[in-house]
């Protein structure tokens, strides 16, 4: 199921060349949107947007139907900031994955890899962005030079995406279409990452980014940006103008298959087609089908009534499976639309994330015990919580790989994860922590009561009702459950500052791992996993920020990983999967609590090409992304105008 390309350390050489599901350039056909541009000479032709050799894509050999252009797609998000979901969903990536879950290239035309060090990208030959500038090898080196290696917009130095057991890249340019990146060790991530829903984007619109750039710009003409933008210098407003995945500056002249039209401050964003998009048809139809998309922000708890009545084309994000019975009413009741329930591939759907960097020394010495986490983790009843929030559906347990994945192992899955009061009692009471308050909470030996605060982000009302379940049989081992809601934004920065006690959040976001997926995200190798955000921050900033890794488990995982990026013997690499689930089933490092619960997907009746059976994950997958919301289309498009 989940197939990618690999990278073999010892072969030559190895092509990522075009799938069969896309065929040679047909005569391409001019989009109706576009047409009184083109007519009125503010816009070339079809013929003159294109690449000289577009990815051309048979849908038919995809299982698909050929579409026709028209329509707006309506979508709900509840933040201004998940404008970026146009760029997760429009998922246009260097290299990406198909629904398949094999990488293809993508913007790019092929990629040329040798000895699995050394990365040779062929851009297609009159790519333009979407004003119709070039896209070219300059906008590589313009990343390169201008951003990566400059002190004041990277002032940590480059990524460290692109440093390879402490060496960074060697990236040459020998023409306008080829660009070369490599290092003196094989980097088997380097392709997944640029794959990422949330990418690893090594080029830049230079043309538009320039007039931001002090080496580009003269300082007075800067100066006076500078104070119009209200920033502190030219670095400042070079961030806020370089925003490739925000994707909130509407001047920013980008790739993917539609481009922001809309004032930042409006809730109602517009993103209309690109004329410049490199993907078209079989039939010569320039893609994306949908004309606009039409995504209005609104307040995270109305985004399933909307849906219901009708108000949505497309939904999935700020829905859960509770909302499937309001949506079910919404379909019988004739609001013109279905409700498909895909796969969810996140390891797990409901995880309690003890911070092991937490800034209380007193309690992180507690949390840092295994024993605690293992008594947290067997005071949870997850039967009585699947009963009453999922019917019994949802599978219960820790967090681990899926069952679709050849790493799952039952012992993993329920390893410290049975409900078992009586032995969660025995292991707090085996720390030392046996003194008491009146009301039978335990006491930290400070002689505080332990009231253990778990912080959320607000968004989820099945988490709240597990917590609230979860605050009971807590009481039951002593322990007294806060739940504090946050906002999303500051729940991050204080789990990250080391200032949340612990959060809850999903689960891995890939809970289907093969012997090729990196393990990277099982050590502590980012802050975005919870459980230990110094640890991946000191990774991250190469040892600037953060906190080195020191319990003996944590480092066994950073070992485990860079083992596993320094073999291609493929049983060697699921021999270090499975040591590295079976560290994390013991440890329990983030307790799991349900997983693969169905993703609720409301479809219009009139949209197509949507599939019936898919696998809602962020990453690898995009949401949206890996199945081409590009090729979705409406039977009726100009039905709309109408109503």
């Amino acid at each position: 199921m989940y197939k990618t390309l690999l990278i073999p350390l010892l072969s030559l050489l190895v092509s990522l060349a075009p799938l069969n599901a896309f065929a040679a350039a047909p005569e391409v056909q001019e989009s109706s949107f576009w047409s009184s541009e083109v007519n009125n000479g503010n816009m070339p032709p079809v013929t003159e947007r294109l690449p000289l050799d577009p990815l051309v894509v048979d849908l038919e050999a995809k299982g698909r139907s050929y579409g026709i252009q028209g329509g707006t797609l309506r979508t709900l998000v509840s933040r201004s900031k998940d404008v970026r979901q146009m760029v997760v969903y429009g998922y246009a990536r260097l290299v990406g994955y198909d629904h398949n879950y094999d990488l293809y290239p993508d913007i790019l035309r092929d990629v040329t890899v040798e000895e699995g060090r050394k990365f040779t990208l062929h851009l297609r030959r009159g790519h333009r962005w979407s004003d119709g500038h070039p896209f070219t090898s300059e906008d590589f080196r313009y990343y390169w030079e201008n951003v990566a290696l400059n002190p004041e917009l990277s002032p940590s130095g480059p990524s460290q995406n692109l440093i390879v057991d402490g060496v960074l890249a060697d990236v040459t340019f020998p023409d306008a279409h080829t660009v070369v990146i490599e290092w003196p060790t094989p980097n088997a991530q380097f392709l997944q990452l640029l794959a990422q829903a949330s990418p690893f984007i090594i080029y830049r619109p230079a043309h538009y980014l320039k007039q931001f750039h002090a080496d580009f710009t003269d300082a007075k003409t800067l100066k006076k940006a500078i104070k119009k933008a209200r920033v502190r210098g030219w670095a400042a407003l070079h961030n806020s103008k370089d925003n490739m995945y925000k994707f909130d500056n509407p001047a920013l002249p980008t790739l993917q298959p539609w481009l922001n039209a809309s004032n930042a401050k409006s809730s109602r964003h517009l993103f209309v087609r690109n004329p410049y998009y490199h993907r078209i048809d079989a039939n010569g139809v320039q893609l994306p089908y949908i004309d606009v998309v039409e995504m209005t922000i609104v307040g995270g708890g109305l985004i399933a009534a909307k849906a219901n009545a009708g108000e949505v084309d497309l939904q999935a994000r700020g829905l859960d499976f509770p909302d499937i019975s309001i949506l079910k009413k919404g379909e019988t009741d004739g609001a013109g639309y279905r409700t498909l329930l895909w796969a969810n591939g996140a390891a797990n759907q409901i995880t309690i994330y003890p911070n092991l960097n937490f800034a209380d020394p007193v309690w992180q010495e507690i949390i840092r015990d295994p024993r605690f986490r293992r008594a947290l983790s067997l005071g949870i009843d997850r039967r009585m919580i699947n009963r009453a929030l999922y019917f019994g559906l949802a599978k219960e347990g820790g967090m681990t790989a899926l069952a679709n994945s050849p790493f799952f192992d039952p012992a993993n899955l329920f390893r410290w994860s049975i409900y078992y009061p009586a032995k969660a009692n025995a292991l707090l009471d085996e720390m030392g922590l046996t003194e008491r308050t009146p009301t039978g909470i335990r006491k930290l030996p400070d002689g505080r009561p332990m009231e253990f605060v778990i912080e959320t982000a607000g968004e989820r009302q099945e988490v709240e009702n597990a917590l609230a379940i979860v605050t009971d049989t807590w009481r039951e081992i002593g322990i007294k459950l806060v739940m504090r809601p946050l906002d999303r934004d500051i729940l991050r920065n204080r789990v990250y500052s080391g200032l949340s006690m612990a959060a809850i959040w999903y689960g891995w976001d890939n809970g289907l791992p093969q012997a090729y997926t990196p393990p990277e995200y099982l050590a502590p190798t980012h802050q975005e996993f919870f459980a230990w955000p110094k640890w991946g921050q000191y990774y991250q900033t190469g040892g600037e920020l953060g906190e080195a890794p020191d319990m003996p488990a944590a480092e066994r995982l950073m070992q485990l990983s860079w083992d596993w990026d320094h073999t291609d013997d493929i049983a060697r690499r699921e021999d270090i999967w499975r040591e590295m689930l079976e560290i994390h089933a013991d440890q329990q490092f983030g307790i799991g609590i349900l997983a693969e619960a169905p993703q609720p997907v409301v479809v219009s009746d009139r949209l197509r090409n949507v599939p019936e059976v898919a696998k809602w994950a962020w990453d690898p997958g995009a949401h949206f992304g890996i199945h081409r919301i590009d090729e979705f289309y409406y039977e009726d498009p100009f039905q709309q105008l109408t109503q």
